[in-house]
C-alpha cells in the first residue's frame, strides 16, 4: 500500500497549498470533485451566500439497501497569522524531518487527503460494496458556520436523503493518531448581555443607577451556580464570562450599561430552554432592567457503544487496533464540530482524525507518517461497515 499511502501526502500538499481562508474554498473542493467523479461519484455543488459546499454521492454495485457511510470535513482554514514567525510559508506545504507543515495540515486537510485515497483504494478493490459512499464538505467550518454544513444538512433532510453513519475528519488524536474517538460533543449556547442602569455625574450618587454594581450579584451567582454533574460521558456544564464591558473612559461618569458575553458548555443532562430559564430567573431576581441575545450554537450529541453486530463505533473501534495495535479512547471533550448539524438527523456520528498539538497555532504541522496511518484507518473503517470481509 507504499503507492496508495504516499497519494495521501501528494494530495494534502495539493490542498495545503490553495489559501482557503474562511470562508473561501480557492479551489480545494474542485480538486476533490476531479478524484471522486473519475470513481463515479455524483457531485452536487450547493452554494449558500459566501459559502461552497459539496455533497457527494457514490452507491455500491450490489443491489441490496445498505448503510449510508459519509465522511465530513472542511475545506476552510484559520487565518495563519503573523507571517514572521512561520519557519516556512504557511500556504507553501514543506516537509521537515517527517512532518508536513502548512496551514490546514492538521485541521484538516490531511484528513481530507486520507478521506479520498481510501475511498479511491476502496472503490477499486470493492466495487460490489453494500450502502453508498458520501462526502459533505463544506468551507465555512472554522467561520460563522451559517451557510456550511447546517444548510446542507437543511437540504439534505428536504429531500429525505439520509446519513446512517459519519467520520468527521477533526483532528481528534492526541499522541498517536487514532488515540482518541470523539463519539460525542457538548452543547453550546451563548449570551450577549445588556445591562442597563442611568448615566450620570459620579458625585451625585442619587441620580444614577449604576450598572456595574447592580450586575456584580447576578453575574457572581451565576458563575457560581452548580449546574448539573455530568454524567458518564460528558463533564459537568460550565459556564465562562468572556467579556465584560462598561464606562465611558471617564472616572467621574457612572455608565449607563454594562454588556457581558458569556458562554455554557451543556452535557445532555440539560437542554437549552432549561439554561435560558435558569439564567433569566436569576437576572429577573435581581431585578435587572436588560436585554439579552441568544445564541444556540448547537446541541449535545453523542454516539453509545453499542453491543449488535455491525454497530458502529465498535466497527470504528476495530479497525484503529487492526491498524495500529492500540485501543482508542472515547472522549467528548473539546469545542463543538460540524458533526452537531449532522447528529440530530439520526446518524451516528464521530469524529476521527491526526493529532491536534498544533492546529490553529503558528507553524502548524502533521506526521506523514500518521497521515499514511489515518488513511489504512479510514479504508479499514469503510471495509468494517460496506463489506462482508472485514474478520
Amino acid at each position: 500500500m507504499t503507492n496508495a499511502n504516499s497519494a495521501v501526502i501528494e494530495l494534502a500538499k495539493d490542498l495545503i497549498s490553495r489559501p482557503s481562508v474562511t470562508p473561501e474554498d480557492a479551489g480545494c473542493q474542485t480538486l476533490i470533485k476531479e478524484r471522486l467523479a473519475k470513481l463515479g461519484f455524483n457531485n452536487e455543488t450547493m452554494v449558500f451566500h459566501d459559502t461552497t459546499n459539496l455533497w457527494s454521492r457514490h452507491d455500491g454495485d450490489c443491489q441490496s439497501d445498505g448503510p449510508v457511510f459519509c465522511f465530513a470535513g472542511h475545506t476552510d482554514v484559520v487565518p495563519p497569522g503573523n507571517l514572521e514567525l512561520w519557519q516556512t510559508p504557511p500556504f507553501e506545504p514543506t516537509i521537515i524531518d517527517g512532518m508536513l507543515y502548512g496551514r490546514g495540515a492538521a485541521d484538516m486537510k490531511g484528513s481530507l487527503a486520507a478521506m479520498i485515497v481510501a475511498t479511491e483504494r476502496f472503490v477499486n478493490d470493492y466495487p460490489s460494496y453494500h450502502g453508498a459512499i458520501t462526502y459533505l464538505i463544506t468551507s465555512d467550518e472554522e467561520g460563522p458556520f451559517i451557510n456550511g454544513t447546517t444548510k446542507v444538512i437543511d437540504t439534505l433532510e428536504a429531500r429525505n436523503e439520509k446519513i446512517t453513519y459519519c467520520i468527521v475528519g477533526e483532528p481528534s488524536s492526541t499522541n498517536q493518531v487514532g488515540d482518541v474517538i470523539k463519539n460525542g460533543r457538548r452543547g453550546s449556547i451563548s449570551a450577549d448581555l445588556d445591562i442597563k442602569g442611568k448615566q450620570g455625574h459620579i458625585a451625585y450618587p442619587e441620580h444614577v443607577k449604576n450598572p456595574i454594581h447592580l450586575a456584580m450579584p447576578a453575574l457572581l451567582e451565576l458563575s457560581q451556580l452548580h449546574w448539573d454533574h455530568g454524567n458518564d460521558y460528558f463533564p459537568a456544564t460550565s459556564f465562562q464570562l468572556s467579556n465584560i464591558n462598561s464606562g465611558t473612559g471617564a472616572t467621574n461618569v457612572v455608565p449607563g450599561h454594562l454588556t457581558a458575553l458569556f458562554n455554557l458548555r451543556y452535557s445532555t443532562e440539560l437542554t437549552d430552554q432549561i439554561i435560558v430559564e435558569q439564567v433569566e430567573s436569576i437576572l429577573n431576581k435581581h431585578q435587572l432592567d436588560y436585554d439579552i441575545k441568544w445564541t444556540f450554537n448547537g446541541k449535545p450529541f453523542l454516539t453509545e457503544l453499542g453491543q449488535a453486530k455491525g454497530d458502529f463505533l465498535t466497527a470504528v473501534t476495530t479497525a484503529i487496533t487492526s491498524v495500529t495495535g492500540i485501543i482508542p479512547e472515547l472522549s467528548t471533550s473539546g469545542g463543538t464540530s460540524d458533526g452537531r448539524f449532522i447528529a440530530p438527523t439520526g446518524a451516528k456520528v464521530i469524529e476521527l482524525g491526526p493529532c491536534n498539538a498544533t492546529i490553529h497555532q503558528v507553524n502548524e504541522s502533521v506526521s506523514c507518517a500518521d497521515l499514511d496511518k489515518l488513511c489504512d484507518i479510514y479504508y479499514a473503517c469503510l471495509k468494517q461497515v460496506l463489506t462482508e470481509d472485514n474478520e
